[in-house]
């Protein structure tokens, strides 16, 4: 028996910016074998719709676009005797069993990392409930190295790579946003000072993007350092509101969310008698004219104070989803003097929500370093305090100074990062809430009994020891929701598996690349995948061992941008004397993408139907120019 494999790729860019994760890309695999040997003519791709286009180029922030309807509707190009062969309906996959993974980093109390805990030192907590803890390993550099090094023998076999084109792998994202709104000067010179010293503690490995709440300043991801030292200069204060003009009354975000929010009638009386001492010259006659003019004054600083609180929400929420997009461990990395809570918490919590579904921590330190309170305010914007308020506008600014820091600790702790606050030693406070730790662990859980309902778990880590260690990991998790629709079901385990870059090894899965110049700037990328059929879980019927096969493949740039990608449905009908003789050679499936020289980091992830088991591996490829 003759066995033979065709197969003809389309690729689909995306064409939205704002769309980020989507990733089941239109493709076609066909392959077919025959029972008998036979001569047949050349596999002909079918031709488009009418209304497909040529793709455009993809931007550096697209995200793979999902196949359409019209695509999972084509009819099977099967007959009885085909034993392989492509499908374009929508797969159909069982649930696959929830693992729950933690990343968990134990300090002692002057914060060096703990390196010698095992399986048995912690326990799990799944809304409240003990877990045992199925799956777990210890993260070092020395395993992260190992990983990299893995990743690289997939490199081009049909070029010797020179030694300096070599791929160091992203595999840590830090976005490091400046809250430019509410930083003061003299907050931004030292911040600027601390965060150029930790990009030179930089590892290969890591990616770097640089952001501001005022949306100044937007670095993308990237290993160069001196793109990210120059970005650094533009870190200045963009307040949207004040800018040094002094203001009459003087009221302040703070004092409006008293007298609005909490009826606060001293801070009423005192912005009226500022009115009258800036306004009407002392004139305490006109006090009942200044109390009509207080509250409207207060509602205003209010106003303006939540407006700020918005944009820098609004930016925030802009950095999370250009940070989810990329593939591997991802932190945000908040420096920022705080800013006040009002009533209105919820575009906070939105934030922290998206954070956890994406899996991103968001560490913060506080830019203020170890402060005093600050009786007379930003002296560059001088304040209309006469004697008669100063000692109540006093107390208001401590007030405020102090609650300003109550936001970043409900970011850290509403994600399972790290507040660093109160020390002036800001490097140590960049490299632990910005820098991979030196050691980490991974636990990973089966929850037990979970409903497919989509709703928040909290998670609690602590450990069986009395020892004072501090324990940073994530403090929740979104449960699945049920899907009516398998295919959207596999869709969403497939996206989430591509955007992640732990490997999966419930299929033997082996991968290489190979690229061909294709003229002055054009390369053909290949990505050779060989799987082990003995290992998959077939159905018999009819004589035939079925299964399905899902391959999606993506293709990032070295700063995790995503670059091209493609999915290919492989239906098995194999008969038994083939089914013996894939067990032993295995099985052997090519992906081809169009790209340009560069340094390239593919991810593929494979699931087959019956067994609802999947492999996902890396792979790296540099192509010298």
């Amino acid at each position: 028996m003759d066995f033979r494999v065709s197969c003809c790729d389309v690729f689909i860019r995306l064409v939205s910016r704002t769309t980020l994760c989507a990733l089941s890309l239109l493709c076609f695999f066909a392959a077919a074998i025959a029972q008998e040997p036979a001569t047949s003519p050349p596999p002909q791709s079918a031709p488009p719709p009418a209304s497909t286009q040529s793709p455009a180029p993809a931007d550096k922030t697209q995200s793979p676009a999902p196949a359409s309807p019209a695509a999972s509707q084509a009819p099977k190009t099967t007959d009885a005797k085909t034993e392989v062969s492509m499908q374009d309906t929508g797969t159909t996959f069982k649930l696959r069993v929830n693992l729950v993974q933690v990343h968990v980093v134990v300090r002692d109390v002057k914060g060096n990392p703990i390196g010698n805990l095992r399986r048995e030192d912690f326990q799990l907590f799944d809304q409240g409930k003990p877990q045992a803890i199925t799956n777990f390993s210890v993260e070092t550099p020395q395993t992260r190295r190992e990983r990299a090094e893995a990743a690289a023998k997939t490199q081009a076999q049909e070029y010797d790579t020179p030694p300096d084109e070599k791929v160091s792998l992203p595999e840590r994202f830090v976005a490091l946003v400046f809250d430019d709104i509410h930083m003061r000067m003299d907050d931004a010179v030292v911040v600027r000072v601390t965060a150029g010293r930790f990009i030179k503690q930089m590892t290969p490995s890591d990616r770097l993007g640089i952001f501001s709440t005022s949306g100044e300043v937007n670095q993308d991801f990237t290993s160069d350092r001196a793109v990210l030292e120059r970005t650094l200069l533009k870190i200045i204060p963009h307040p949207l509101i004040g800018g040094g003009v002094t203001q009459c009354p003087d009221v302040s975000h703070y004092m409006g969310d008293q007298i609005e929010n909490k009826h606060d009638t001293q801070a009423l009386a005192v912005i009226a008698e500022e009115i009258v001492q800036c306004q009407f010259g002392g004139d305490e006659t006109k006090l009942p004219a200044a109390m009509q003019m207080a509250e409207p004054a207060a509602m205003i600083a209010l106003t303006a104070g939540d407006n700020e609180n918005t944009y820098t929400y609004r930016h925030l929420e802009e950095a999370l989803r250009t940070l989810a997009s990329k593939p591997g461990e991802r932190v945000l990395l908040l420096v920022s003097p705080g800013f006040l809570l009002t009533t209105e918490t919820l575009e906070e919590m939105n934030i922290i929500d998206r954070a956890n579904r994406a899996n991103i921590v968001i560490n913060t330190v506080d830019a203020r370093g170890l402060y005093t309170p600050d009786l007379m305010g930003d002296i560059s914007q001088p304040n209309a305090d006469s004697i008669k308020t100063a000692g109540f506008k006093a107390s208001y600014r401590v007030s405020a100074q102090f609650e300003q820091q109550f936001v970043l600790t409900d970011f850290a702790n509403g994600t399972g990062g790290t507040f660093f606050h109160n020390s002036n030693d800001l490097d140590t406070g960049m490299k632990i809430a910005g820098a991979a730790p030196e050691v980490s662990y991974m636990l990973g859980f089966s929850p037990q009994n979970q409903k497919m309902d989509g709703r928040y778990h909290t998670i609690k880590v602590a450990l069986t020891s009395k020892q004072k260690f501090t324990v940073q990991a994530r403090r929740g998790y979104y449960a699945p929701k049920k899907v009516d629709d398998p295919a959207e079901q596999a869709k969403a385990e497939i996206q989430e598996a591509i955007f992640s870059q732990d490997e999966i090894h419930d299929l033997p899965l082996d991968l290489q690349t190979q690229y061909f110049k294709s003229g002055a700037e054009g390369v053909h990328l290949s990505v050779v995948s060989r799987l082990e059929v003995k290992g998959m879980h077939f159905r018999k019927a009819d004589g035939r061992n079925l299964d399905q096969l899902t391959l999606a493949t993506a293709i990032f740039d070295e700063n995790g941008n995503f670059v091209t990608g493609g999915e290919k449905v492989l239906e098995m009908r194999l008969l038994d004397t083939t089914y013996d003789r894939l067990s032993r050679t295995g099985l052997t499936v090519k992906s081809s993408f169009d790209v340009k020289p560069g340094k390239y980091l593919v991810r593929q992830v494979v699931r087959d139907s019956e067994g609802a088991q999947m492999a996902a591996r890396n792979g790296a490829v540099a192509i010298p120019f």
